[in-house]
């Protein structure tokens, strides 16, 4: 039994509360290591790895705001990952920090008991093109073009499974996960969509044709092809992102697994009350 914990970056919250979990665990047997940052925030004794070595550990948690779960995320894999909420909103974090170290070790003593944890999915979506792909994004992935604004942007057609959805000059295209609806979807005026719903979001950004956003099921395949610019880039989850050079198709589908979140699950609605 191992415990990875990522702390927020220049967060001392963050990292007092890594501190307690930490000692917590330590002290009930159960060997711990923290990301290389906090490590350093901690002192000597506390070992720190690369946050993509977190796959190989039986829980991650991830302390901080949606952006840390995001990187927490990328680095757990399939590990069972519980999110503990340090920012305003948090609709990936679904842990208060009054509680993370009790729930924290009840999920590691089912784990220990059975080797097991209660967990649900949170799907995740994959972006690639011509001898290039993206890690995959959970929230969303993005394609722009090389600059936003009037008289900008990129010529773009967007198919799913096939059949052609909209096609003009646009800013770009979002295409989102449920849980992502509450991210970069909705500041361009896409739709909120329940964490629940197995679906994918596209979402026209400033495009001339206007086409209103569409929810898709998340088994279908969207391609997106970009013209008439001297270069595109693709974004995912404003982390990742790869340039492309027009004319050029991204295709981008539901990853084939999943990011497993242990703990409670999050109280969405309630998270809405707090969106501004």
């Amino acid at each position: 039994m191992n415990v990875g914990i990522v702390a927020q970056r220049d967060n001392p919250r963050a990292a007092a509360l890594a501190n307690e979990i930490r000692t917590h665990l330590d002290d009930a047997g159960v060997p711990t290591v923290v990301d290389e940052t906090t490590a350093a925030q901690l002192g000597p004794d506390a070992e720190g790895v690369p946050v993509d070595q977190m796959a190989g550990r039986d829980l991650v948690v991830s302390i901080g705001g949606d952006g840390t779960f995001l990187f927490a995320a990328r680095g757990a894999g399939t590990t069972p990952i519980i999110g503990v909420n340090l920012g305003e909103v948090g609709f990936l974090n679904a842990v208060s920090p009054d509680v993370a170290v009790e729930t924290v070790d009840d999920v590691v003593r089912r784990l220990r008991e059975d080797g097991r944890a209660d967990t649900r999915s949170m799907h995740r979506l994959r972006a690639r093109g011509d001898g290039w792909s993206l890690p995959p994004a959970i929230n969303e992935v993005a394609v722009l073009g090389p600059q936003r604004g009037h008289g900008q942007g990129v010529d773009l057609e967007v198919t799913v499974d096939g059949a052609t959805y909209t096609a003009g000059h646009a800013d770009g295209v979002l295409i989102a996960t449920p849980t992502g609806s509450t991210a970069y979807n909705l500041s361009e005026d896409g739709p909120l969509v329940h964490p629940d719903v197995s679906g994918l979001i596209v979402t026209e950004m400033a495009g001339e044709s206007e086409m209103p956003p569409l929810v898709i099921d998340d088994e279908s395949e969207i391609e997106v092809t970009v013209e008439n610019a001297n270069r595109a880039v693709v974004v995912g989850d404003g982390r990742t992102s790869e340039s492309v050079t027009p004319p050029a198709t991204v295709t981008l589908t539901r990853a084939e697994k999943s990011v497993r979140v242990a703990g409670p699950p999050l109280d969405f609605f309630a998270g809405l009350g707090k969106l501004d």
